[in-house]
């Protein structure tokens, strides 16, 4: 490396994912504070990016993916499972699949009621409401003109959508039309975040119009390899960039939005987390905090997958008649397939009636790619037959796993020590899960247009036999979080309620490591309301 270059601002604010972008914008739209994002991957130029389908083209892409990969998971058969991570402007929220899902109340309350006052759902639903530019317009559960657009696709669904929430009725769950209104229990049309047809990234939301003001400075392709400690303090980082080494000081705080695996490898590398392990690794322990790395969370989903009588996507994007004619119909109307989630329904219903909430989640695709090659997410090389598949994902799972620094080199990948289906619990609610798809599939709805269930496959019956089921295939559906958990002990979490590394000052954390539970459904919307709450603490305190 050559010579270490210095320089000073206001905030640093390390990863520009769904959080980070939300802080960097709204600090440097203050107006008062020099901030500079760094942030390890490129800038957001990709047209697969901005293509809302196209995010299966970013699934494999190791330009703006970490594409991290768990250690063997005792639970699902050993098999290693893949967890991509946004490594662009934008993060995660760039290459995800754009579901807008905020939780249910009672998520926020059990923050609250573990010691972190400020989290409760009256707190969290506001800031939701100040970052939403709702299809629904503004109201008592929606905001009407925030930076993030959220799309409502419930007239725009595939035809086999509308089938699968007419089959779920007739399974005994209402219809809500708004899984993100009062209650998000039910069945109905998952919102995304689009806009024009265009992918809506916590990026465009906040960073792209802060990018015009001189406050802020964006350096890409930045790996952050330390947090500079001056005693009980962070004063800065230190960064390699094009060969590179730099350092660069914050005259008021080090923000970390790296999210649930980078932010802990981070701390460790820094000598910041559990002493024994970082000692046997060689490095300083600069100030121990055992919770680093800890309680990590995720959800796991299983598919249920099934040929179809009638037409589904794998028909509009298989053959070249079909691509042609859903390219073109975008490229006229910024409409269409192309411009959806393939999750378009699904929804959250109770495991047992006396369940106190909802505990899983519904997920219906209309597209199957079953036989894909593995590697490769082939959003537009589907099977070859009309195909579609039914998901199960458990809200609240029990069980909690790790993120352990490998090596003190931070170009190395840390151990992803994820733990689905440790519990006897998380067991029992997952096959509850299965035999839900099993119901929803003998509706009158579904089976009249059911071919053939292809996985598990009927001979699939007994409880061990659907058990084996899920362990063999039961994937993550890409929700880590809670690896630097919120909460008031130092001893078991690693920020307190306004987001402040136990014991250091000058150091916040400000991504989904801080969730102290997984939300209840996708977790990228509760990311970007941390971070809006976050930008709030950093705000009212630099007054």
């Amino acid at each position: 490396m050559s010579g270490v270059s210095e320089d000073e601002v206001d905030y640093i604010v390390v990863g520009s994912g769904s959080a980070g972008s939300v802080v960097a914008g709204r600090l440097a739209m203050d107006g008062r504070f020099r901030v500079l994002l760094l942030e390890a991957g490129p800038r957001d130029r990709s047209p697969w990016i901005h293509l809302p389908i196209g995010y299966g083209m970013s699934f494999y892409n190791p330009r703006v993916n970490w594409m991290y990969r768990t250690e063997p998971v005792p639970g699902l058969d050993g098999r290693v499972i893949y967890q991509p991570r946004g490594k662009v402007i934008g993060g995660s929220s760039s290459i995800n699949a754009m579901v807008y899902s905020r939780g249910q109340p009672s998520d926020f309350e059990a923050w609250a009621a573990m010691g972190n006052p400020g989290w409760g759902w009256d707190e969290v639903l506001a800031a939701y409401r100040r970052i939403e530019s709702h299809a629904l317009g503004g109201s008592r559960w929606h905001g009407g003109s925030g930076p993030l657009a959220v799309k409502d696709i419930s007239r725009e669904a595939h035809p086999l959508a509308h089938v699968f929430v007419d089959a779920g009725q007739q399974a005994g769950h209402a219809f809500n039309p708004d899984l993100n209104g009062g209650s998000i229990e039910g069945v109905g049309y998952y919102q995304i975040n689009t806009k024009g047809g265009f992918r809506m990234s916590a990026a465009r939301g906040w960073l792209w119009p802060a990018m015009r003001a001189r406050a802020l400075r964006v350096e890409t392709g930045a790996l952050v390899t330390r947090i500079d400690l001056e005693g009980r303090r962070a004063v800065g980082v230190t960064y390699e960039q094009g060969g590179a080494t730099h350092a660069v000081r914050a005259r008021r705080e080090v923000v970390l939005c790296g999210g649930a695996i980078n932010t802990p490898q981070l701390l460790m590398l820094s000598g910041i987390g559990p002493g024994e392990p970082l000692r046997a690794l060689g490095i300083q322990v600069r100030h121990a905090l055992p919770a680093v790395g800890a309680h990590l969370q995720d959800h796991l989903c299983h598919d249920h997958v099934y040929r179809s009588r009638l037409p589904s996507l794998n028909d509009d994007l298989l053959p070249l008649a079909g691509k042609i004619r859903v390219g073109l119909r975008y490229l006229m109307t910024r409409s269409g397939p192309l411009a959806l989630s393939v999750n378009q329904a699904g929804g959250f219903v109770r495991s047992t009636p006396d369940a106190p909430q909802p505990d899983i989640q519904l997920y219906f695709s209309p597209l199957s790619y079953e036989r894909a090659v593995p590697g490769v997410r082939a959003l537009m090389k589907p099977d070859a037959f009309s195909g579609f598949s039914m998901s199960i994902s458990p809200c609240n799972p029990t069980s909690r796993g790790a993120i352990v620094l490998a090596s003190p080199d931070p170009y190395a990948a840390p151990e992803v020590r994820a733990r689905y289906l440790d519990t006897e619990e998380d067991q029992r609610v997952a096959l509850i899960g299965v035999h839900m798809l099993r119901r929803l599939a003998a509706t009158p709805a579904l089976a009249a247009i059911i071919a053939q269930e292809i996985k598990p496959g009927p001979e699939c019956m007994e409880e061990a036999d659907l058990l084996a089921d899920i362990r063999a295939r039961g994937y993550s559906v890409f929700h880590p979080c809670g690896s630097c958990r919120m909460g008031p002990d130092p001893a078991s979490s690693v920020v307190d309620a306004r987001l402040r590394v136990h014991g250091l000052a000058g150091l916040r954390i400000v991504d989904a490591s801080i969730f102290p539970l997984v939300t209840s459904g996708n977790t990228n919307a509760p990311a970007m309301m941390v971070g809006e709450r976050g930008a709030d603490f950093l705000l009212e305190e630099a007054r």
